[in-house]
């Protein structure tokens, strides 16, 4: 077994936090580091024990969720935030994701769906469900910015990369779909982040809906 992910849980709900750490624990590519009961903790935890992954829940006491993701964020600790809710339509999800957030679960997600998350977002990829992530980000996306400007100097081919991730496609899937290596997919990715001034893929379909690049649905 190669190195276990370092998982850290932050939720103010005692009975969901005890599940949450009791499957990370039971899980044998999974280590728990750490449990927060509130935005400070959480903060304080990541830094002091380094986690790959915390689970964050976006309504915390003290400091709340999405001020706890900015700081770990922002700060040297290297850990990627999945943030926890209990709506899939939240304002709070929309800024978690613009902060940075590589994606989110509803707190009703399945053991199998949570356990995909954290590998999913450990390996490098954003935890995209174009399902639920598609209706935030049309929901709170009315504003429009520069970014379009920004998708506009895209190449054709950077511009068809930008849609099939937009659909929630792996590298793999886009490899195969647009006849390229996993390694072409992963330069071209690399170029769009640059250029788009976004963080990871979370960041980058986020910024194609708030510009207009992609349509919301109707």
């Amino acid at each position: 077994m190669g190195e276990r992910i370092r998982v850290l849980v932050a939720e103010d709900q005692d009975e969901l936090r005890d599940s949450l750490c009791e499957l990370v624990s039971a899980t044998p590519d999974m280590v728990l580091v750490g449990r927060a009961r509130d935005g400070r903790e959480a903060v304080d935890g990541a830094l002091r024990l380094r986690p790959d992954v915390v689970l964050m829940d976006i309504r915390m006491p003290v400091v709340d969720g999405l001020e706890a993701t900015r700081l770990i964020l922002d700060s040297a600790a290297g850990a990627r935030v999945v943030v926890l809710t209990t709506f899939d339509l939240d304002e709070y999800v929309y800024e978690a994701l613009r902060v940075g957030a590589t994606g989110f679960l509803l707190k009703n997600a399945g053991v199998a769906e949570i356990l995909r998350a954290l590998r999913t977002v450990h390996r490098g990829d954003a935890l995209l469900a174009p399902e639920v992530t598609r209706r935030v980000v049309a929901e709170f996306a009315a504003r429009r910015t520069g970014a379009r400007a920004r998708f506009d100097a895209l190449t054709a081919r950077e511009r068809e990369v930008v849609a099939a991730i937009v659909r929630g496609l792996s590298n793999e899937e886009v490899a195969a779909e647009l006849f390229l290596s996993r390694a072409t997919v992963k330069t071209y990715l690399s170029r769009l982040f640059d250029k788009l001034e976004v963080r990871d893929r979370t960041q980058l379909v986020v910024l194609a809906y708030e510009s207009g690049f992609v349509a919301g649905p109707r």
